[in-house]
């Protein structure tokens, strides 16, 4: 059964994106500092965060000034994924999106603090890219169009 994905673009105290993955009813979240790849050398660290209601999914707008995650957030890419191996330590799954396609993984990673930090890695596949660059969507004509409004609130 194919689920929703979303990873959103958020300008917050930090540049960041939001990886988000429909599971047990829920968003499960991950800020991602530097973004998701496409190139299977690249190990990004993503930040498990709490979880969204699903209808955050769909937000875009500007969270406003004194609210937690203040800034503008726009959808980067959404899609559908199919949740290939499901663990306390490990997620593997294959994305369907518009930029992001093909088998990821999220691995903990154990000698974390927190206990919060995962590496998000892509898997050699067909739809791999080695010389992979992110490019932001959050442009100076898409920031002008976005309007201020309070996301959805958290599942927790």
């Amino acid at each position: 059964m194919s689920l929703r994905f979303v990873v959103q673009e958020h300008e917050a105290t930090r540049l960041h994106y939001d990886f988000r993955l429909e599971i047990e009813g829920v968003l499960r979240s991950w800020a991602i500092p530097k973004g998701p790849s496409l190139n299977p050398a690249d190990k990004r660290l993503a930040v498990a965060v709490e979880d969204h209601v699903l209808e955050h999914a769909d937000y875009e707008g500007i969270i406003p000034q004194g609210s937690y995650g203040s800034g503008p957030v726009v959808i980067w890419d959404e899609g559908t994924f199919d949740l290939l191996e499901k663990g306390d330590d490990k997620l593997s799954f294959q994305l369907k999106g518009k930029k992001l396609k093909g088998d990821f993984a999220l691995v903990r990673l154990k000698k974390s603090r927190s206990g919060n930090d995962w590496l998000l890695m892509k898997k050699k596949d067909a739809h791999a890219v080695a010389d992979w660059k992110l490019k932001t969507s959050l442009t100076k004509k898409k920031r002008s169009e976005l309007k201020e409004k309070v996301p959805p609130c958290s599942a927790s």
